[in-house]
């Protein structure tokens, strides 16, 4: 994923009422000058470059420690549960045993191995298109998957659309590239059934059909699961033993799969057509600004729909309402106010947004979502925008990129899920 660092804030476009709310800004006059601002754009503009060795210190630093947090959370994913990393991991009687130790490297390599591609997917065609970048920065974490993945800094302003595509389409499609080779290889060798018993002994006793045996209802409606999207599950036909599938609740002891499988939602996550997320510079070059920025505006609203769907219903305890509804209401509130060019249009909005999900919460009982995606819609609507900002030069893609770039688009849809885990 790559992030302009000073891309210039965009002009309001006359045939769009204003679009975007979120990323227009008015220019500084002379007075912000006299106050300070040219010394302090001076400042951030014209320091010196730090040393190099400190630059390479702090990359490499930062990817030696994502691979010890997702290393350490692929054991506790091993052991069938996301949670914190295991706290025994420096030799209290909860620390990590050798075969978890090697579990966790199956996942953590390959898995960092595609993230690591995508990135300098990024980086080597923003230097192809003579646009300086960052390298790639590791974001460890100390719970979940062991990291938020990485990203590059765009340090200089990107001038055409073509580049917006070009290099926003690279680092999806190199990951993709590697994620399909590595759930091939996950498929074609799979461990024996019997390997499920070194992680289970007490599933030994019932042989080969075990899964038919071990799971009560409270397990399967509990246990933690992997979502597979359409590709995963094609490759899977094609390319497993059947026999040697595991069952959907053991899938998490198989770290290559699970590597391979979440690459490919990771793949899909970038790919979301929205903002500048890498899916967001494709449909933008595809589409042009205006165009996207209308679709975005439409997409932001069926995304956050569908993230909070189920929360609240008419049938609700009063106690839910009181003490979750205010929380809710902001959440919505500071997510949607600078989506429309007045803040109280976007309000309305955001109210509009959670009558729609109650309604349909009491018309369909039982229906949900994925409350998870609210945090990603907090990160889109309030921090990177849901619009993407112009570029001097606006001339449409050639029809190979323009085929390349549908082509992308059935790559989300076939890797995409609404919810990796359930």
């Amino acid at each position: 994923m790559s992030f302009p660092e000073n891309t210039p804030p965009p002009i309001p476009e006359s045939d769009f009422g204003g679009f975007p709310a979120d990323v227009a800004a008015p220019p500084a006059g002379p007075a912000a000058m006299e106050k300070g601002l040219a010394p302090a754009l001076f400042r951030r503009f014209e320091r010196p470059a730090p040393p190099v060795w400190r630059t390479v210190a702090l990359h490499i630093g930062l990817f030696v420690l994502t691979l010890l947090t997702t290393t350490l959370a692929a054991v506790q994913l091993t052991r069938g549960g996301i949670d914190l990393l295991p706290l025994g991991v420096w030799g209290l009687p909860a620390a990590p045993q050798p075969g978890e130790w090697s579990r966790g490297l199956w996942f953590a390599l390959p898995f960092l191995g595609v993230l690591t591609v995508h990135e300098f997917g990024h980086y080597f065609t923003a230097r192809y298109n003579r646009v300086r970048s960052s390298l790639p920065y590791f974001i460890p974490f100390p719970m979940g998957l062991g990291t938020f993945g990485a990203v590059i800094r765009i340090r200089e302003r990107i001038f055409s659309r073509r580049e917006f595509f070009d290099i926003g389409l690279a680092g999806p499609l190199a990951g993709f590239l590697v994620a399909v080779p590595l759930l091939i290889y996950g498929f074609t060798h799979l461990p024996p059934a019997a390997y499920v018993f070194s992680i289970h002994p007490e599933y030994a006793r019932y042989g080969a059909h075990y899964n038919q045996y071990v799971y009560d209802s409270n397990e399967l409606a509990n246990g933690l699961t992997l979502a597979k999207p359409l590709l995963y599950r094609l490759l899977e036909r094609t390319f497993a033993d059947p026999a040697r599938l595991p069952p959907p609740l053991e899938l998490l002891h198989y770290p290559v799969l699970l590597a391979g499988a979440l690459s490919l939602f990771f793949t899909a996550l970038n790919l979301l057509p929205l903002g500048q997320l890498d899916g967001g510079h494709i449909l933008y070059g595809l589409l042009g600004r205006a165009r996207f920025n209308k679709l975005a505006f439409w997409l932001f609203i069926g995304f956050i729909f569908y993230a909070g769907l189920g929360l609240f219903s008419l049938h609700d305890d009063w106690h839910e309402w009181l003490y979750w509804g205010p929380v809710y209401a902001g959440y919505l509130a500071l997510i949607f106010w600078r989506v429309l060019p007045r803040p109280r249009h976007g309000l309305l909005l955001a109210a509009g947004i959670w009558a729609a999900q109650v309604a349909v919460a009491a018309a369909v009982p039982g229906v949900a979502g994925n409350p998870g995606w609210l945090v990603f819609g907090l990160l889109l609507g309030r921090f990177t925008g849901i619009y993407h900002p112009p570029a001097p030069d606006e001339r449409p893609l050639s029809p190979g990129r323009q085929a390349l770039g549908w082509v992308m688009v059935v790559i989300f849809v076939l890797c995409f899920t609404p919810g990796p885990f359930k």
